[in-house]
């Protein structure tokens, strides 16, 4: 990485820098030389009284003009990507259970490498390279995970707004190795099927996978409803700890049927699950079974900051249905992936949903996502995915 240009904040800007927020506004700048700076450029950044906060990449074009990828002089730009990328998997072999091979490597701003994901699934390696400043580390990111690595293919799957946002088109396909398109991967000793080609992300939602194991827990001689299953994660977890039925809904055919082929890949059949091709929450109206543990992970409703309150309510509806359809006793594990509605927002629209249906719980355990997806303190935008384990008190 090559230093092109600087940027100088207005004063009392660098509050947010000093804390350890990687994202620099537009409106918080007060210069940027040389004239001519493209998207992408590696800059070092300066407070209004010239000191040094360190370094990262800057984007004229966009609200987030400058991410941060170093603070201080800790670092040389030249060592960064090599650097960040040891230390990442130094983390994830500390913290990654043994009968895991498939776990994120690099989360973005949470690794300093603001706008890159890499998930390694068993020997294969996705990328994502989501920003101007992540592109011109391609080269650099490629080398590093060659050389700690040795994968034996690296997919690219590149693709979403956020690129739109940064001047970028969609990129895929396979940058290395030999064409690949699914892999068998082991999850807390659980084996899964995952799809490179069709599936969402990079083929898999590797951030619940502590939530998983502890629905694994939590199930044993339970009926369990999955609600947007996906390819079945949760639901062959419920049945892989000994649930006596798991019902799992989704609005995709094709994601039902990764489900069943992973539901069957771990030796379970019918009539253990019934697999459901439709809305989650139309399923449980209609079927107010008393499920004695019941999980929902919805796409995210807030896309936007403008969605925020429309989502509250569809968050306290989705619940309060849930909540219907739960046994005495039972367990909701419930989620919200959406990043502009999360945390204190999240609780609160839940505890309206318990407040509507007039139900009481304990609220167990707060759930988010496993230790491969870290944040950095100082980053509350890096915090999306939030959950919360309550057990009616009935």
């Amino acid at each position: 990485m090559k230093i092109s240009g600087q940027v100088v904040l207005k004063k009392d800007r660098d509050r947010p820098v000093r804390g350890g927020n990687p994202w620099i506004f537009s409106q918080a700048i007060a210069s940027a030389a040389p004239v001519g700076l493209t998207p992408g450029d590696s800059i070092e950044v300066f407070d209004s009284a010239g000191e040094r906060l360190g370094f990262g990449y800057f984007n004229p074009t966009t609200t987030i003009a400058v991410r941060m990828l170093a603070f201080g002089q800790a670092i040389e730009p030249a060592d960064l990507v090599p650097h960040r990328i040891k230390r990442a998997l130094e983390l994830r072999d500390k913290t990654i259970p043994s009968d895991t091979n498939c776990y994120r490597l690099i989360n973005g701003d949470g690794d300093g490498l603001s706008g890159v994901v890499v998930d390694r699934y068993a020997d294969i390696v996705v990328l994502q390279l989501l920003t101007a400043g992540a592109e011109q580390m391609r080269t650099e990111i490629l080398v590093a995970l060659d050389d700690l690595l040795a994968p034996r293919a690296v997919i690219e799957r590149s693709y979403g707004a956020v690129r739109r946002r940064e001047g970028l088109a969609d990129r895929g396909g396979v940058l290395s190795g030999e064409p690949v398109s699914t892999a068998m991967v082991r999850e807390n000793g659980i084996e899964l099927l995952v799809d490179f080609e069709h599936g969402q992300k990079t083929g898999y939602f590797l951030d619940q996978r502590d939530n998983r194991a502890l629905l694994r827990e939590l199930a044993r001689n339970a009926r369990v409803f999955d609600g947007y299953c996906y390819s079945g994660g949760f639901a062959v977890a419920a049945l892989c700890g000994g649930a006596r039925q798991v019902v799992a809904a989704d609005t995709s055919a094709r994601a039902l049927e990764w489900a069943r082929r992973n539901l069957e890949l771990n030796r379970h059949h019918p009539p253990a699950y019934e697999l459901v091709h439709g809305e989650a929450a139309q399923f449980l109206q209609e079927h107010c079974d008393g499920f004695d543990v019941v999980v929902l992970d919805p796409p995210p409703l807030a896309r936007s900051l403008k969605d925020a309150s429309r989502a509250a309510n569809l968050y306290t509806e989705l619940n309060r249905i849930a909540m219907m359809a739960l046994a005495a006793g039972g367990f909701l594990m419930t989620f919200s992936c959406s990043v502009h509605l999360r945390g204190e927002d999240f609780l609160r629209a839940v505890r309206i949903a318990a407040g509507r249906e007039g139900r009481s719980f304990r609220l167990v355990r707060h759930l988010g996502p496993g230790a491969d997806h870290p944040t950095m303190l100082g980053h509350i935008e890096g915090e999306y995915l939030t959950g919360l384990l309550l057990a009616d008190m009935s």
